[in-house]
């Protein structure tokens, strides 16, 4: 079952795909790659990159044909016509024959294959047709709906793309301008401009850098951030990822800016020239994949016991041991479920479709199954549960009064730096431009800037306006700029900070908090000329004075509280994920329709062991100021207690809980790293399309279970049956040809099925795998159908005589008909816990080829080609006979039915 659930989305999974397979690459070498990495790769990319390394920046600018500004827009055009996309190899489409091997090639067609070879050879040419039809119809339906599923992909990627900003330069003048690139568009050559949350989109030589530190995590598995400069410091002889000057493809920035320039692109890259080598290696196994193989264990194990049980009473009963092979093999194939790897691959893809037009991407396509399966979904605040639009409601100074200088200070610190520019500074900037006499970017130049990162959780710029003094802005989090502060402003006075003035400022603080809006502390640091240097970094940023805050209103959707209310009701548990602080996050909630009841801090999180905070996490919904160690600490913890977590946030600090979710949701303006960490991509950030998915999700998988269930109970029932006749007919119940043909038309049968509705009650609650109910429910509803097989032998045994080795094909076209009428009857019985066709209907697709197939079933045997199958026509009578024992089947099901639900209930 490897290849049964293969995504067909593979377009998009290049960040999971690059992480699964660095962690391949790890084990295979047994050592830490860094040390390795020239004998883990071709010696010529290795010995590329060690050039790179060494060569001077201005000499390898010339050596690539492009400059400190960047290519032209020609140049580029004309690299990417000759290199190709920048893209690694084994993510293009596989050929069309590649595709259709891989769609056959699963366990189920390569038994259907030897039994067509064994028929063939004994020259049972019929039994070979309809085996090879089997086969054929499985592979090709597969085939064309994974080709349909591609095609839809493609369309779909174009929708969300990540990109870069690259370098090119501007007309008439030695300055460079900005633009966003698609990444697939980048070449070498091309110059990069990159700031926290970006993804390292190529192998890059730097060329400048500013406290850039470096997630190297799904390359090295080292969790610490790695500093990297222009300039590498480092020994010569050291491992190519030890290099500090060069960048890799996959990994991602997280903090600081930087420019470099691109030396390999695609396949010729660190990570393309790996992946090559492992492509073809195990590519694991997923928890919906296993959920999968375990089921269909379950029937191959049942499969491998009575095939020879029933070898065993025929050639003991009958004498004729190769008949009785060739009906056990028949017998064998009766018990394959062949359509479930098209059944799945239709019923998910389907639901991506679904979702596709509900401005949902769906990545990987077992993600629609985790929608359905989710208990529990973490959230960050802003934006989510909140609008996606942040105003700035006040700007003061620290004790509340309005000021247009804490403004201006905040605008500048805004205004100038080039690192991650969030919500927050485009609320600044937007109110500020408003505002004429806060305009002052004309007067000020920027010095430098120390960037943002989620330790410090604060950034600097400093800039001067013509005089001998820098300046140092600094703006970030209450306690963070605290920590820094030594006074406090208050107009022209400076004054000391001291308890007394501290409290004030968390009083009023809290109080803004309290109305729901988000503070964010300005300081500031006048350095004399002595003071002053070229670049500063974050040790500078110390002796500052607090001068206000600007504070931010994030009002809730209104669309929120009833998207929260519809996912309680389908069982899914919110749980409030946020960086911000208790007060907020409390407000907040309470506006939506959340109990926040105690708020868990992120520090009191650090006090805790894995087991406390398994026990924490059961019991609080809402958890604020989190690191994103906290956010993955939480979503680890949920998921250790047997539930099914998503996650859904947009930023930096959301991609370690992204990719620890099992099932991550991002939206398409989310930043790079957490878009290629998430499942699922959202081009609406709207809760109430995640109650859309989640009922999707279960539609889905109810859907596949009904196949599952369908032929679990259904082929125990036959195999009962078979049993029982062949203990005690002088001849064969059914020929192996007639079993062939019966389950060819059952499975034509089962095409619809990706397509029929599902109840309301089978959406309300998380649904998962269960193989042991399987089982149950094969033991339970299987000898229900093989009570009205058995009084269908005695009814042509006794009512028609058809009782001796002559009247065999009388006898064996009556059962042939009923067990095809019964097994399409069971479909409409067991797809609802409700009465069938009265309470629920079954979708018009599955009722017409339901009508269609039981037909055909009465043609064979009364139409003009039934010597052909070696059947023959039926009496008259024999149809009364025939709707009773139906009537019966259906109500002896409906009544157990109700006993079973009643009992273990009806999933």
């Amino acid at each position: 079952m490897k290849n049964v659930l293969k995504s067909v989305f593979e377009s998009f999974l290049r960040s999971r795909r690059m992480l699964h397979h660095f962690e391949r690459w790890q084990t295979m070498l047994g050592s830490k790659p860094a040390g390795v990495a020239s004998a883990a790769m071709p010696p010529d990319v290795a010995n590329a990159l060690a050039a790179a390394s060494h060569a001077d920046a201005s000499m390898l600018i010339v050596t690539l044909g492009t400059s400190p500004q960047g290519l032209g827009e020609d140049q580029a055009l004309a690299l990417r016509k000759r290199l190709g996309s920048n893209e690694v190899r084994h993510e293009q489409p596989l050929p069309w024959w590649t595709h259709l091997w891989q769609c056959y090639r699963n366990p189920f067609n390569l038994l259907l294959t030897v039994l067509a070879l064994v028929s063939y050879v004994t020259e049972d040419m019929k039994a070979a047709l309809v085996i090879g039809s089997m086969v054929g119809l499985s592979t090709v339906l597969r085939f064309l709906q994974e080709s349909r599923s591609n095609k839809a992909a493609e369309r779909l990627k174009a929708m969300v793309s990540n990109t870069a900003t690259v370098l090119r330069p501007a007309s008439g003048s030695e300055n460079a301008v900005r633009v966003e690139v698609p990444m697939r568009d980048l070449v070498p050559g091309d110059v990069i401009a990159l700031s926290a949350g970006d993804m390292i989109p190529a192998d890059c030589r730097l060329l400048g850098a500013k406290d850039l530190f470096i997630s190297q995590s799904a390359l090295t598995g080292e969790a610490m951030p790695v500093e990297k400069f222009p300039v590498d410091r480092g020994s010569r002889e050291a491992g190519v990822l030890e290099r500090e000057n060069l960048l890799f493809m996959g990994t991602s920035v997280i903090s600081g800016t930087a420019t470099a320039l691109i030396v390999h692109t695609g396949s010729r890259t660190f990570f393309g020239a790996l992946a090559q080598r492992v492509a073809a290696a195990d590519q694991g196994t997923s928890a919906f994949q296993a959920g999968i193989n375990r089921v269909s264990w379950v029937l191959i194990r049942f499969m491998l016991a009575m095939a020879p049980l029933v070898l065993v009473i025929n050639g003991v009963t009958k004498g004729d041991w190769w008949e009785a092979a060739l009906f056990a093999l028949s017998i064998a194939v009766g018990l394959t479920p062949e359509m479930l790897p098209m059944i799945v691959t239709a019923t998910l893809a389907k639901g991506a479709v679904v979702m596709s037009r509900q401005k949902v991407i769906v990545k990987r396509l077992e993600a629609i199954h985790n929608f359905g399966a989710m208990d529990v979904l973490c959230t960050d605040k802003t934006g989510t549960l909140t609008q996606d639009r942040i105003v700035l409601e006040r700007h003061t100074n620290a004790w509340g009064e309005a000021s247009n200088h804490v403004l201006q200070m905040a605008y500048l610190n805004s205004f100038h730096q080039t690192g991650l520019k969030n919500l927050l500074d485009k609320a600044v900037l937007n109110h500020a431009e408003m505002q004429p006499e806060t305009r002052l970017q004309t007067a000020w130049r920027k010095i430098d800037e120390v960037p943002f990162d989620f330790s410090r959780r604060r950034m600097s710029v400093v800039v001067e306006n013509g005089g001998s003094e820098h300046l140092l802005i600094c703006k970030g989090a209450l306690e963070e700029i605290l920590s820094v502060c030594t006074a406090v402003e208050r107009g022209a006075e400076v004054l000391a900070l001291d308890g007394d003035l501290l409290a004030s400022i968390h009083r009023v603080a809290s109080e803004l908090n309290a109305q729901g809006l988000r503070v964010v502390a300005v300081a500031s640091r006048a350095l004399k000329a002595e003071a002053r240097k070229p670049a500063y970094g974050v040790a500078d940023e110390s002796g500052l004075t607090l001068l206000g805050y600007v504070a931010f209103l994030d009002p809730p959707k209104e669309s929120t509280a009833p998207a929260l209310r519809a996912l309680a009701e389908h069982g899914v548990a919110v749980k409030v994920l946020t960086g911000d602080n208790e007060l907020v996050a409390r407000k907040v909630c309470g506006d939506v329709g959340i109990e926040a009841g105690h708020v868990v801090l992120g520090r009191e999180i650090e006090a805790l062991d894995d087991a406390g905070l398994r026990a924490l996490v059961e019991q609080h919904q809402v958890f604020a100021k989190l690191t994103p160690a906290h956010k993955e600490r939480i979503v680890h913890a949920l998921h250790a207690n047997g539930h099914v977590v998503g996650f859904m946030g947009d930023g930096i600090n959301d991609a370690p809980a992204l990719r620890a979710a099992d099932i991550g949701i991002s939206v398409d303006g989310a930043v790079d790293v957490a878009k290629e960490s998430a499942d699922i991509i959202l081009l609406e950030k709207s809760l109430m399309v995640l109650e859309q998915g989640v009922v999707e999700g279960r539609r889905t998988f109810a859907n596949m279970l009904k196949y599952i269930k369908l032929t679990a109970s259904s082929n125990f029932g036959n195999v009962f049956s078979v049993l029982v006749a062949s203990a005690f007919l002088p001849f064969l119940p059914m020929l192996p040809l007639h079993l062939l043909v019966q389950n060819l038309l059952y499975d034509v049968s089962q095409i619809a099925i990706p397509f029929d509705n599902v109840d309301p009650e089978f959406l309300r609650k998380p649904q998962s795998w269960n193989p042991a109910d399987l089982g149950r429910f094969m033991v339970f509803f299987g000898p229900l159908s093989s009570v009205f097989d058995i009084l269908t032998y005695a009814v042509m045994w006794f009512v028609f005589s058809a009782n001796t080795v002559a009247h065999q094909t009388l006898f064996q076209s009556g059962w042939f008909v009923e067990g095809l009428l019964s097994q399409t009857l069971i479909v409409h019985l067991i797809r609802t816990r409700k009465i069938p066709f009265l309470q629920s209907r079954a979708a018009w697709p599955l009722l017409a080829m339901g009508g269609v197939i039981a037909a055909v079933g009465i043609w064979l045997p009364m139409g003009r080609f039934a010597h052909y199958l070696r059947l023959q026509a039926l009496p008259l009578a024999y149809f009364p006979w025939l709707a009773a024992m139906l009537a019966g089947y259906a109500t002896l099901t409906q009544t157990v039915k109700g006993w079973y639900a009643r009992r273990y209930g009806w999933q």
